[in-house]
């Protein structure tokens, strides 16, 4: 696979659903994507096979990692193992880049209903 750039600001925004927004970009072996949700907006507890690292770049978010509550606010970053189940809701409008190993395939087939949800 030959060397890409991409810039955010070129980058299609898909709108998940009223207060969910993401932009995506996938290499050969990971998909790295910028998240926006609006204060309240929650995004359902579901697992994926994908390990995600989770940097909060504004605002707090609240995780539901396993039963276990963690807040993550700016200049956090936010590890999530392989298949643990996690959920989380924003406090604050809020904006985070998410780093999936590997590449997000629900997501390039449309099998991320969950998101799509209001």
């Amino acid at each position: 696979m030959a060397m890409q750039l991409f810039a955010w600001d070129s980058v299609q925004k898909e709108q998940m659903n009223p207060k969910i927004w993401r932009k995506v970009v996938n290499g050969e072996k990971m998909t790295v994507a910028q998240i926006y949700i609006a204060k309240d907006g929650a995004v359902p507890v579901h697992q994926h096979e994908n390990e995600q690292m989770t940097h909060v770049m504004e605002g707090v978010l609240k995780f539901d990692i396993a039963g276990k509550e963690v807040i993550v606010r700016k200049g956090e970053i936010l590890h999530i193992p392989s298949n643990v189940p996690h959920g989380g809701v924003a406090l604050e409008d809020s904006v985070s880049i998410e780093i999936f190993v590997p590449v997000r395939q629900d997501w390039l087939t449309g099998q991320d209903d969950y998101l799509r949800k209001t």
